[in-house]
């Protein structure tokens, strides 16, 4: 049994590291889903007055949706080498196809959350409802009784309404969800299709073969699992050993002595190594030779960042 399950955890392992973007992508509309149905549930009440019910509505779904987005463009690593990259070197080393990659990669990844939340909210069509329900005309609605205006319309959300005006109410909920649901089918299908068309271009794009991009994006995964890794048994090392020289000893359990003894750590890397591997990094060949990161590249003893005689620039960002 207890193979079985590791022999399960293993595939699973290996297809969340060979299906990484699309994984994450819908994990992360999976959760805005239900993060939207709870917020429909538990948060949402339409305020039912005129003036209010257009922002309340117009808030339930946009300031949600720019919340997400913000996450998402935090949650990025490429935000932050972009920051590093300008804050270290400025932004000499960019061209304009190279800028727009980035900041497109960047947009990309952060809108999965806010356009799943806004197409959820306009299918469910509560928040539209309540915001346009106080903008419909009265002379579109036949025969509605001319005493009533915008504030009795305001109220056809909560039902809160005179029972002559029942089947009015429901023509103004089926007229406004029809409309809200197109609005959300319709920002499916152009989703969609930019999303269909970016990966042609990128494909189109790309100055590296299939395989070679495959076998890129390998590295660059092993690269990030190893560096993280050794990182953190450096770290480890390099306290104890300052701790024990603080205190005179060092209370280490059996596996930590284990890591002492065999990893001996003398001291820390330099800052200049620190800033020559952080940053963003825009595939580049050198001499023919290709340099999958900027650890690579600090390996092989490459200087400068942008284009040379003998280091050509292919303009093509990590995904």
């Amino acid at each position: 049994m207890a193979a079985l399950v590791a022999e399960n955890f293993r595939f699973l392992s290996l297809f969340f590291k060979s299906k990484d973007v699309m994984i994450f992508n819908g994990l992360v509309a999976l959760g805005t889903v239900g993060s939207e149905e709870l917020f429909s549930v538990v948060a949402f009440n339409c305020p039912c007055s005129p003036a209010r019910n257009y922002i309340y509505g117009l808030a339930a779904i946009g300031v949600p949706a720019l919340a997400l987005f913000l996450i998402g463009v935090i949650w990025n690593n490429h935000t932050w080498n972009l920051v590093a990259e300008c804050h270290k070197r400025g932004t000499k080393n960019f061209s304009t196809a190279a800028t727009f990659l980035l900041f497109g990669s960047i947009m990309g990844r952060a809108a999965v959350a806010p356009v799943t939340w806004s197409v959820i909210s306009l299918l469910r069509g509560e928040a539209y409802i309540c915001a346009l329900s106080e903008f419909v005309r009265p002379s579109s609605l036949d025969k509605f009784p001319a005493e009533y205006g915008a504030e009795v319309l305001a109220r056809f959300p909560c039902k809160d309404i005179p029972s002559n005006l029942t089947k009015f109410r429901d023509e103004v909920t089926r007229r406004l969800r029809y409309e809200s649901q197109l609005f959300g089918w319709l920002l499916i299908g152009i989703v969609a299709v930019l999303v269909f068309l970016t990966k042609c271009l990128k494909h189109c794009c790309s100055p590296l073969s299939y395989r070679q991009e495959a076998y890129w994006a390998q590295y660059r995964a092993n690269e990030d699992k190893l560096f993280r890794r050794t990182a953190e048994v450096h770290s480890r090392i390099l306290a104890a050993n300052n701790v024990k020289h603080f205190f005179g000893f060092v209370a280490l359990d059996k596996e930590e002595k284990e890591l002492v003894q065999e990893f001996p750590v003398e001291g820390v890397q330099p800052s200049p190594q620190w800033n020559a591997i952080t940053g963003v990094y825009i595939y580049r060949e050198n001499k023919g030779f290709p340099l999958y990161s900027r650890l690579h590249k600090w390996a092989k003893g490459v200087e400068g960042n942008g284009p040379t005689p003998e280091g050509h620039e292919m303009l093509f960002l990590a995904s």
